[in-house]
């Protein structure tokens, strides 16, 4: 039997469907090892950004590079399942999908990390 289209949600049922799955993903996240270690990191620069006497822009510049990196590392997650399932077998393209998502993870926990630490070293100088 065929099924009609979708009906998409309009108003507040879609505002709330949007954060539903939005929290559904952010559960699915917290399911990576990765990210874990990135969610820890990111508290232990905030400790030591504490520790240092950070200023509150220091702290929001911190905060962004992080959800940009949350953001990044969803995104490789979505590429990663997507890659499996449509290529069960060891591919060349699948593997370099998966290498440039795991790429651009890279560059942007270089970038929280460099940050991190200019931050507290330009607090001694």
């Amino acid at each position: 039997m065929a099924q009609g289209p979708i009906e998409k949600k309009t108003g507040f049922g879609h505002l709330f469907a949007a954060a539903t799955y939005s929290a559904a993903g952010a559960r699915r996240l917290l399911g990576e090892a990765a990210f874990r270690h990135e969610l820890l990191a990111f508290c232990v620069a905030m400790v030591i950004f504490t520790l240092v006497g950070a200023s509150f822009f220091q702290y929001v510049a911190m905060a962004i590079l992080f959800l940009l990196l949350v953001a990044f590392e969803a995104l490789n997650t979505a590429i990663e399942e997507i890659v499996d399932r449509v290529s069960p077998e060891i591919s060349e393209m699948g593997k370099h999908s998966k290498d440039l998502g795991s790429f651009a993870v890279f560059c942007l926990i270089v970038a929280n990390a460099g940050y991190a630490g200019y931050v507290v070293v330009s607090r001694f100088i």
